[in-house]
């Protein structure tokens, strides 16, 4: 494309949508625009100083990396420039003219109408550069990679409507500006005293120096023609590598936000500098709020990675387990090749004695953090406690850590809230019991009136109560905690026996005996369906259950799978009667063989659908219902 040619282009359709929303709506704190380019700025400088490392040409003879801040009160413009790594043609329209790429329309779908709360979604979604247009009716972009000659600029821009334009531009300096044309009632930003303050609140945690004009008094002020000096405004030094005590909180809340993009607080942060056999820094953030990809397993996460206060990557995976992909942090090593990749990274011994010790120190926050504030923890837990569930059986090492950081809903709280540990369990359990006894299934309410609960509620034995999709398998993979196996009570044969009174048992004993011939009939009406028909006393409410082999697959397990397309193992389930139900009692005296067989299948789909099963023939079970129901003496 020749310098004169210029392309108009639009916008997609979402991020259409989603610019008017943050232009019109969103954006309570009007300043954040700054704050978003200036740390665009810092990433900028950052990739050049990485790539440079291999191409030191790329500096073109400048290695001094800093952002710069003007002012144009007359013309009511900002300009944020840097000598980063710039953008060609292509990155430039790939880049600005695409909104948060992997996630507008998730973006959009999860708004809720509360400005307030849509404010804090922008954050989760990447789309910093856009904040421009909140205080602007215009904005123009000059860029140049690193590299490429003069000529091979570009100048994008827009109005923050439906369109964009980009065309050649000649470009001697390396790097980008940004250019923001002020709207009529928001020219008082263009006062350089206002900038200089926002600039000391959101950047005195970036390593890279930010110009400002000198300002100028008395006689220079008149002196139109003298060369304007600049001087540096932030602190510029990177902040993790200052010491705790010279480092506020706030400062603190306010770097998370530029190396996160989030808009909220983090809930915890751990700064900490390591010396001995290794040498590294780390200063690693629990977020307040899922970010929208946290689901997509495959997607970036993973800390900041610095060598020897050199930028290397963005998104270090190698440093904590999948199951922490949520934490955000700078690490900062001494021990690290600066000719890094992260090929070299997963071959480095020193990066796994580092990320053993980083993933104890994060599992060490949320300890502490559940000990200290239940109820922040709480508000941990409900954004990323299904992802911590992932832990033991990604780290064996620290199964027990993560163990104890586990929250359940259970039979003695009897409220949906997951916030119980097995902690609490244990040192609530009946004298004489062995085991931690739980039940999943698909939602709270099924788990809760499940018929397997009846005789351990009647005996005041508590059970967790399992829900969430993940449950089941994170409990296979848990298999005890504090040397008490996990049993689930719709497993195998539930033996409460030690909670039984000797006359209890006689009880039972005479109940099985008398139940055998019952037994063989309903083994023979159900053919096939069962692979066992038993007597149990788990019940006390309900005339039947199903129940599954010990080393079968658990219901939520196997739905879960044949959902997602998985073929699953054949079994079949475990009828269980309760032969002192009236129901039962009346069964077994019944002498029209068909009327029985009837009946006993009734029973086995009611047991089929109180276990969320679906059933085989359901037409078949409401044509027998309701013959019954026509003809109750038939």
């Amino acid at each position: 494309m020749g310098a004169a040619e210029k392309q108009t282009l639009g916008f997609q359709t979402e991020a259409k949508q989603l610019l008017h929303l943050m232009i019109h709506s969103l954006y309570s704190n009007k300043e954040i625009f700054l704050r978003e380019l200036i740390s665009n700025a810092a990433d900028a400088a950052d990739k050049l100083r990485f790539l440079a490392l291999g191409d030191g040409s790329l500096y073109e003879g400048d290695a001094e990396l800093k952002i710069t801040v003007e002012v144009d009160s007359e013309n009511k413009t900002i300009t944020i420039t840097d000598n980063g790594i710039g953008m060609t043609q292509e990155e430039a329209i790939e880049n600005l003219g695409t909104i948060a790429k992997s996630g507008t329309a998730q973006f959009l779908k999860s708004l809720t109408g509360d400005q307030k709360k849509d404010s804090q979604l922008i954050g989760q979604f990447g789309v910093g550069f856009y904040s421009a247009f909140i205080v602007s009716d215009r904005v123009e972009v000059f860029s140049r990679k690193a590299g490429l000659p003069p000529e091979q600029g570009v100048h994008w821009e827009s109005a923050g409507e439906a369109e964009f334009s980009v065309e050649a531009a000649n470009r001697p300096q390396r790097g980008t500006s940004v250019v923001l044309h002020l709207k009529a009632d928001e020219q008082d930003f263009a006062d350089a005293y206002r900038l200089r303050g926002i600039v000391k609140k959101y950047a005195d945690h970036i390593s890279l120096p930010v110009l400002m004009e000198k300002p100028r008094f008395g006689e220079e002020e008149n002196a139109q023609d003298a060369a304007p000096e600049y001087e540096t405004v932030n602190a510029a030094k990177a902040l993790w590598t200052r010491p705790r005590n010279d480092i506020s909180d706030a400062e603190y809340q306010e770097f998370y936000k530029h190396i996160s993009h989030d808009f909220s607080d983090p809930l915890e942060w751990s700064h900490n500098k390591v010396e001995g056999k290794l040498e590294y820094t780390s200063l690693l953030y629990l977020p307040k709020r899922a970010p929208f990809d946290l689901w997509n397993r495959d997607g970036a996460r993973g800390l900041k990675l610095y060598v020897q206060r050199i930028f290397i990557m963005d998104d270090a995976e190698q440093f904590l387990p999948l199951y922490l992909r949520f934490v955000k942090g700078v690490v900062d090593s001494n021990d690290i090749s600066l000719n890094v990749s992260r090929e070299i990274l997963q071959q480095d011994p020193a990066v796994e004695s580092m990320k053993s010790a980083l993933t104890k120190r994060v599992l060490d926050m949320l300890e502490k953090l559940k000990k200290k504030s239940p109820e922040q923890y709480q508000e941990f837990w409900q954004q990323f406690g299904n992802v911590l569930k992932e832990g033991p059986s990604e780290d064996f090492t620290n199964k027990e850590k993560v163990a104890k950081l586990l929250l359940f809903a259970t039979t003695h709280t009897n409220t949906a809230q997951q916030d119980q540990t097995l902690e609490d369990y244990v040192g609530r359990m009946k004298e004489g019991q062995k085991a931690i006894y739980y039940i999943a299934g698909d939602s709270y309410n099924a788990v809760r009136n499940s018929p397997h609960l009846e005789v351990l509620r009647q005996k005041g034995i508590e059970v967790l109560l399992l829900s969430d999709r993940i449950d089941e398998w994170l409990m296979s993979h848990l298999g005890e905690f504090d040397g008490k196996p996990l049993q689930d009570v719709t497993k195998g044969e539930l033996d409460l026996s030690a909670f039984d009174s000797a006359e209890e048992q006689e009880k039972h004993q005479a109940e099985d005996a008398q139940a055998k011939p019952l037994l063989d009939r309903l083994k023979a009406a159900l053919g096939e369906r069962a692979s066992e028909v038993r007597v149990t006393h788990r019940l006390t409410d309900s005339p039947a259950c199903l129940a599954v082999g010990e080393y079968d697959m658990g219901a939520q397990m196997r739905r879960i799978m044949e959902a997602a397309g998985q073929k699953v193992p054949d079994s079949k389930p475990i009828f269980e009667i309760n032969a002192a139900h009236p129901l039962l009692r009346k069964l077994d005296q019944e002498a029209d063989e068909q009327r029985f067989e009837d009946l006993a299948l009734i029973l086995f789909d009611q047991a089929c659908l109180a276990e969320g099963r679906q059933l085989d023939d359901p037409a078949q079970y409401i044509s027998k219902l309701n013959r019954l129901l026509l003809d109750p003496n038939r």
